[in-house]
This record gives C-alpha cells, structure tokens and sequence, in this order.
C-alpha cells in the first residue's frame, strides 16, 4: 500500500551522509556490490588509492556495526535490498551480538517477504534487547502486516513507548493507530491517532491521514474530508491511498464530479496500484 512519504530533502541528506560514511568505513573490497561504478566509492578507477588519501577505517567493532548497519536502513528506505543485506552482512560481521542490524535486516526480509526469515532476525534482536524502543517498533511493524497479529502487534509499539529514551514516539504512537484501525478498534486508533498528532514534528501528514480514515469507518464525512483537506494542503502529490480514500468520501457525500476527477487521478497516476485495481472491480470498503 502507497504511503505518504518523507520529505525529499531528508532523503537527499540521508544519501550525502551515506557517501560520507562509506569513505570513512569502506573495507578492503568495498562495502557494497560495485555495479556499473559505486558512486559512494570514490576510487572507482582501479588499483589502491595513495596511503595518504585511503580511508580510515574504525577499529571499534561496535562503531563499524552502528555505520554499516545506517548505511543498511538507508539503503532498505531506498529500495536496494540486495545492497542493504549486504550493510547488515558487514554490520553483523562487526559485531554478532548488535541487535539494531537483527532488527533491520528483519525489516528487509519482510519487504522480500520472506516472512520465517523476517520473524527469526526480529526474534534475535528481541533476545538481545527486550527493551530497545527501535526493535519493538520494527517488530511490531512486522506484526501489523500479517492477517490475524494487528492486536498482537500494538503490545511491542506500547513497549516501545516506555522507554523515556525513544527519540520517536510519534512513530509509535502512528504505527499503533494504523494497526488499531486495521483490527477495527476504532476507540484505540483514535487515542493513539491522538498522540501522534499531537507529538508530530511534520504537522502529523501520516496520522492525520489516518485520522480521516477513522472519521471515515465512523461515518462522519465532512469530518473526514476536513482531515484530509490538511493533508492535502501540504502534499504535492497525493499518494494512492490519499487519493482512494477521498475518492471514497466524494462518493459516499454524493459529490460525482469530484469523485470522478479523484479517479481520472488515481488512473493517470497509479493504473496499477491496488487502490486502483479496487476502484475497477468497484471494491469501495
């Protein structure tokens, strides 16, 4: 499912850290497959750079394990899985006991789907930090995708929020509202939905956009398109499930020239998107 995503230039940071990172951390033989000239690589003609010029490399093996296993999360944001199992391959090599490259390469086996691998780096990660807020939120993620474990999965997000540590509890507290509306509790989503917003540093795009789906299953439209208006206010292209569920709303208020643009939208720009191929067979709930 289409979700909205980060803003551009976070992105655009994340991959000149990266580049920076790979030059200070680069073994002998590179940290990544080289296909076609690595761009992180700044030697990239051959042969072995003058001592002078060749990078460091950190003699702290948990230091090493922390770089590659960034480099890694950058890597599975981007959609490079072959590259990022490769990060938390060095990562883990570094150090076998650091839970963070456990938790992610959990994340990147689920994209793959590739479900039993995906549960057994969560569990690995558990076993080594119970409490880590970053592994509960990753795990109970995993959680939420598999039919049946939404409740289940709301217990690790709460886990996640005891830690006074956790940088992100909107996250969490996000996470816990999309599960809770996808096991249908309607009353939990809307405490954590809550939260969210209310500790959100983006202005809440993504609980926001999730509070106007409760508003939604609620019945109360002019509430949920008053939510989603403020989504759309900020976003410059709404994703396909933005545009689905206010092509929903328009429909149910009756509004058919509205619901029609929403899905010349949806069709000139996400023809293959599940919302789309819904909205073909006529699936509105």
């Amino acid at each position: 499912m289409n979700r909205i995503n980060r803003p551009c230039l976070v992105l655009l940071a994340l991959v000149f850290w990266a580049i920076q990172a790979v030059a200070q951390v680069s073994h002998q033989g590179g940290t990544a497959p080289n296909q076609g000239g690595n761009p992180a690589n700044p030697y990239q003609g051959g042969g072995t750079p003058p001592p002078s010029q060749q990078p460091a490399i950190p003699a702290d093996p948990a230091t090493r394990a922390k770089v590659h296993t960034e480099l890694g999360a950058l890597y599975y944001q981007i959609g490079n899985m072959a590259v990022a199992l490769e990060e938390l391959r060095i990562a883990l090599e570094a150090d076998s006991d650091y839970a963070p490259a456990y938790s992610v390469r959990g994340l990147v086996h689920a994209q793959l789907r590739e479900f039993p691998q995906a549960e057994e780096q969560f569990r690995k990660a558990l076993d080594l930090t119970p409490n880590d807020p970053e592994v509960n939120n990753n795990y109970g993620w995993f959680l939420c995708q598999q039919p049946g474990k939404e409740r289940q999965s709301i217990t690790y997000f709460l886990n996640a929020l005891k830690s006074p540590l956790y940088a992100t509890p909107e996250v969490a507290y996000g996470n816990a509202g999309r599960c809770a509306l996808k096991a249908g509790d309607l009353e939990g989503a809307e405490q954590y939905l809550s939260q969210a917003i209310r500790m959100s540093r983006d202005g809440g795009l993504m609980p926001r956009f999730l509070y106007a789906t409760l508003h939604y299953k609620r019945g109360n439209l002019q509430l949920a398109k008053q939510e989603l208006a403020k989504v759309l206010k900020v976003i410059n292209q709404p994703t396909a499930e933005v545009l689905w569920l206010a092509l929903r709303i328009e429909r149910k208020l009756g509004n058919r020239m509205e619901e029609g643009s929403l899905a010349a939208q949806l069709r000139s720009r996400y023809p293959d998107s599940p919302e789309y191929q819904d909205f073909l067979k006529g699936n509105f709930e």
